[in-house]
């Protein structure tokens, strides 16, 4: 079996990024950790750090759109962190629709028996691998370089 490059998943909230990781063969997402909020200069380089430490080759963003497919001051956040970590990390920045993501986190982790009503951070990390898992089911992971 060969070994795929690693893609991480973020979910980027406005306290926290929920930090997610596919497996070494491209099929699931897991979560793995997640950011603090500080500002855009400490979190680009926390999630840089991130990626060069588990050799990620892509980068997948979840991308808040309303439920009407628009796109709200929310997505433009998004858009400029993408921007950013692009330009730091020199990785291909992709985004990945996230409605209900935040939903079905709460929902994964409450059949697991998890209480989810303090632990923001754990439902954060869930939507991460949602949406990189959503990612993953759609596209072939990317061939190293």
């Amino acid at each position: 079996m060969s070994h795929k490059p690693r893609l991480i998943g973020l979910d980027i909230g406005d306290k926290r990024i929920g930090v997610a990781i596919s497996d070494p063969l491209g099929i699931t997402a897991a979560g793995l950790e997640t950011i603090d909020r500080k500002n855009m200069q400490v979190d680009v380089k926390a999630v840089k750090e991130i990626a060069e430490r588990h050799g990620a080759v892509q980068i997948v963003l979840g991308f808040p759109q309303n439920m009407d497919g628009s796109v709200g001051e929310q997505a433009e956040k998004v858009r400029s962190f993408g921007r950013k970590l692009a330009r730091a990390t020199g990785l291909p920045i992709v985004y990945e629709d996230e409605r209900l993501t935040t939903i079905s986190a709460i929902r994964t982790l409450t059949l697991q028996g998890v209480k989810t009503g303090h632990n923001k951070a754990l439902v954060d990390m869930q939507a991460a691998a949602i949406i990189l898992q959503k990612y993953l089911d759609r596209n072939e992971p990317p061939s190293s370089a």
